[in-house]
């Protein structure tokens, strides 16, 4: 079923082949995961609903029907809610990530699945496979080329995330093979998502997953009407990889292996600061400086160790990381996650509004934090932290951290994510029978009826 000469099969075509064989629905762990990943999804998006990229992104749609925007009463098309939704999940950068990426891939598919199960009338079980297929393919792409795209200068989850959004909605909508290797071949030319909002704290990263998964719906409904494109995508001379991760090797084995077997979605970690997720194990070492009872006026200067890989996202320039020009950039300086971290004991949502940003305080903290490259260091595979702090009176204390807590290995309980999602609804000004009912209503949403989101409006 290849379109190119050799006889072997491309890559879209392996892969659309095993998604269609596959059922990882039925996986002990799907239900509870997905549920999860959609209660995180709904208590970000309504914690984000009142700020200002959010209306921008509601103002710029003019698209009715059937569709929720999480916390808003109308209703709006498949792409447009998938759109806003997807801004909303992630704008925060509160959203879950794949340790293994670094992406983020519950603020594209969350969104994309919703939409997509409104518009099409989806029973929970097409839901539950679409979310978990979904973000199933977004993982695995991260093993292709690790860091590469980053490197490149390119956002992974914008990149990886069409991809993984156009799996998930044609796993649900009942693709078949050729017309998801059409749908492959359509994403790479959807794909899109650079990363210079790192240099002024500017709102597109905050996009990407919303374009990536109103780009997904419109190239799967492409691909159901017959439209073509390249089953070449992935590996091809001009081909996804070689557009946004600079390179023609990328290890194609290693995203396809076990792939039906061995489920990477359901070790999705879940966040427990809304911030760049390399920076929070940073954030544990100041929280554990702080409880030994070590404040800001006593810091004379701070070390860490660090892996290559975040230094050119969350460590330079190191002017602009101790001096965030704004609160959303604060969330890329993890000179800022250090001193909020010993400062604040905490890096949640109060920790990065504007006036918290601009304190003297924190900006004086953070303006002694450096850095040195550990070329041992795990990353991508594993978030590590490490603060070495001298005093003025000369003593030197350290604290490391060799892991994410929120992730595989350090999991949040279910009770943690309960009360993130109760936090982000008072946060975004539900009070406690509207936050239930939205609980209630993410409970119920895997059921065998079509997928009822009444409870999502505003």
């Amino acid at each position: 079923m290849s379109s190119t000469n050799s006889s072997r099969p491309t890559v879209a075509v392996r892969l659309a082949a095993a998604i269609v064989r596959s059922t990882p629905e039925r996986d002990p762990l799907a239900l509870p995961v997905a549920r999860r990943l959609l209660m995180d999804v709904a208590g970000i998006c309504i914690a984000a609903r009142h700020e200002d990229y959010v209306l921008a992104a509601l103002a710029a749609v003019e698209q009715p029907g059937p569709c929720s925007v999480i916390g808003f009463p109308q209703g709006y098309g498949v792409e447009a809610a998938a759109f806003v939704n997807g801004i909303a999940a992630h704008g925060e950068d509160f959203d879950d990530t794949y340790e293994g990426g670094p992406v983020h891939a519950g603020a594209v598919i969350v969104p994309a699945l919703l939409a997509a199960a409104q518009r099409h009338e989806l029973d929970g079980v097409a839901l539950l496979r679409g979310i978990a297929i979904g973000v199933e393919v977004t993982c695995r792409l991260c093993a292709v080329a690790p860091t590469r795209v980053h490197k490149a200068g390119f956002h992974p989850t914008a990149i990886f995330g069409v991809v993984g959004a156009v799996a998930g909605i044609g796993a649900a909508l009942k693709l078949t093979e050729v017309q998801m290797v059409n749908a492959f071949g359509l994403a790479g030319s959807m794909a899109g998502g650079i990363i210079e909002y790192l240099a002024d704290g500017s709102w597109t990263k905050r996009m990407h997953p919303g374009w990536a998964a109103q780009s997904a719906y419109r190239a799967v409904r492409l691909a159901q009407a017959g439209f073509k494109g390249p089953a070449t995508v992935f590996e091809g001379t001009h081909g996804l990889f070689h557009g946004f991760a600079n390179t023609k090797d990328g290890d194609f084995e290693a995203m396809l292996a076990g792939y039906g077997e061995r489920w990477l979605w359901t070790t999705i970690a879940f966040k427990p600061y809304a911030c760049g997720t390399m920076a929070h194990p940073y954030i544990d070492c100041a929280r554990a400086l702080r409880k030994q009872d070590i404040t800001a006026e006593q810091v004379q200067s701070i070390e860490c160790e660090t892996a290559e890989g975040i230094v050119h996202r969350l460590w330079e320039p190191m002017a602009l990381k101790a001096s965030p020009p704004n609160a959303y950039a604060a969330k890329f300086s993890i000179p800022y996650a250090i001193a909020a971290g010993l400062v604040l004991d905490d890096a949640g949502l109060s920790a990065y509004t504007e006036p918290m940003v601009q304190r003297a305080d924190l900006r004086m903290l953070a303006s002694k934090v450096r850095y040195v490259v550990d070329p041992a260091n795990p990353y991508p595979h594993q978030f590590t932290g490490h603060v070495r702090v001298t005093l003025t009176d000369g003593r030197v204390i350290e604290e490391r951290q060799a892991y994410f807590k929120g992730g595989a290995e350090h999991p949040l309980s279910d009770a943690d994510l309960e009360q993130k999602f109760r936090a982000n609804c008072h946060h975004g000004g539900l009070d406690l029978s509207h936050s239930q009912a939205l609980l209630d209503c993410v409970n119920g949403a895997f059921g065998t009826g079509a997928v009822s989101l009444t409870a999502l409006a505003g």
